[in-house]
């Protein structure tokens, strides 16, 4: 059993991790905004990300960044708070594991161009994708910090099923056997938990999708 802080716990992606990682026998604890409780975690306390302290983050195992902005107002918080989650977990042995995006992805690594810089890709999410990946980059800087992002393939699906199987892939876009870029809420919330106890990566980006 690991703990486990899930942050941002109440939206959907964090429901999912939550709830797989319960049912494996971790012991998780869900921070977030709203007032109640909405996931199977353990116990719950309303508390932003940039109100937390060294102290609150203090004996788990792995904490869980799942942060993703709701609304236009909050879309240039994505680096601030991967920042502050590393400033509180610098020098301990706590993992730091973020929810990443697939336009993070590379569709032609040598130019650097990501799945964000094609033509008409959505403008707010490629604002969003551009305040991760200059996250990204002030993580790889840092060596006081055991972080790992995870990005999704390029279709996330809500309610796909949970098939318990996927294939683990780099940082360039990757496509399944059908030609596809897929994967489903519940078989993510598989890999990342999967990850959690594996503990087969450190400070590089990663991404899964459906077999």
């Amino acid at each position: 059993m690991k703990a486990i802080a899930v942050l941002a716990a109440n939206g959907k992606v964090a429901k999912r991790i939550i709830t797989e990682a319960v049912n494996r026998g971790h012991f998780v604890i869900g921070y977030g905004i709203q007032k109640k409780n909405y996931t199977d975690a353990r116990i719950y306390i309303q508390k932003t990300i940039l109100e937390m302290t060294p102290k609150d983050m203090e004996g788990f195992a792995v904490v869980v960044d799942c942060y993703g902005p709701q609304n236009p107002r909050s879309i240039t918080r994505h680096r601030e708070i991967i920042n502050h989650l590393c400033d509180i977990l610098a020098g301990t042995d706590t993992r730091l594991i973020i929810m990443g995006g697939a336009g993070l992805l590379y569709y032609n690594k040598a130019t650097g161009k990501m799945l964000a810089d094609v033509p008409n890709y959505p403008e707010h999410k490629k604002y969003i994708t551009k305040q991760m990946a200059a996250a990204l980059e002030d993580l790889k800087q840092r060596t006081d910090v055991n972080w790992l992002f995870i990005n999704p393939a390029i279709k996330f699906m809500v309610e796909g099923e949970r098939t318990g199987k996927y294939i683990l892939a780099g940082d360039e876009i990757r496509l399944n056997s059908k030609r596809e870029s897929i994967i489903s809420y519940k078989d993510y919330a598989v890999a990342m938990v999967d990850e959690i106890e594996r503990c087969r990566f450190n400070r590089v980006m990663i991404s899964v999708l459906r077999e």
